[in-house]
């Protein structure tokens, strides 16, 4: 009589018609030591289903979300930078503006003048262009990644995308 019920419900197992109830009673038998041998096929399906069961995913599950940072609020504040240099520049262009114009009466005066507004041009210039060095390795590491795309095109070759 329990060998009947059980065939019925592995029938209706089979079609995807069996109660929770039913499956349960299925895996109790199939997990018992008494199946019958015409029946031991289904016992590996049934002991897969009870030690997936009890499996458990170990690993944490990351539930904050990354920060992502809003690049449009540094072009705001360099306009605003930008205006704002802008706006106080400008009285002082003004009233350099009537020294400017002035000449010298002596020439070694007027080169001694030029030589040390043309130094001091030339610090600023050498602090800036210094500071400008490190995207010359920038460069270098950018083009190391046409490589990339010689990679990506092979990749679509092999897997035809």
């Amino acid at each position: 009589m329990v060998l009947n019920s059980i065939e019925k419900l592995l029938e209706k197992y089979e079609n995807g018609e069996t109660s929770l109830k039913e499956e349960q009673v299925l895996k109790n038998y199939f997990s018992s030591d008494t199946v019958a041998p015409h029946l031991e096929m289904y016992k590996p399906m049934f002991d897969y289903f009870l030690v997936n069961q009890q499996e458990q995913f170990t690993k944490d599950v990351p539930l904050k979300t990354k920060k992502v940072f809003n690049y449009k609020w540094i072009s705001v504040a360099a306009v605003a930078v930008l205006m704002l240099g802008i706006y106080l520049k400008e009285p002082i262009v003004n009233s350099y503006e009537e020294y400017a114009y002035g000449t010298y009466s002596e020439p070694e005066k007027a080169l001694d003048e030029v030589t040390k507004s043309l130094a001091m041009i030339s610090e600023s210039f050498n602090k800036g262009a210094s500071t400008v060095g490190y995207l010359e390795e920038v460069n270098k590491g950018t083009s190391t990644l046409g490589y990339l795309n010689e990679i990506e095109n092979t990749k679509n070759i092999i897997f035809k995308n």
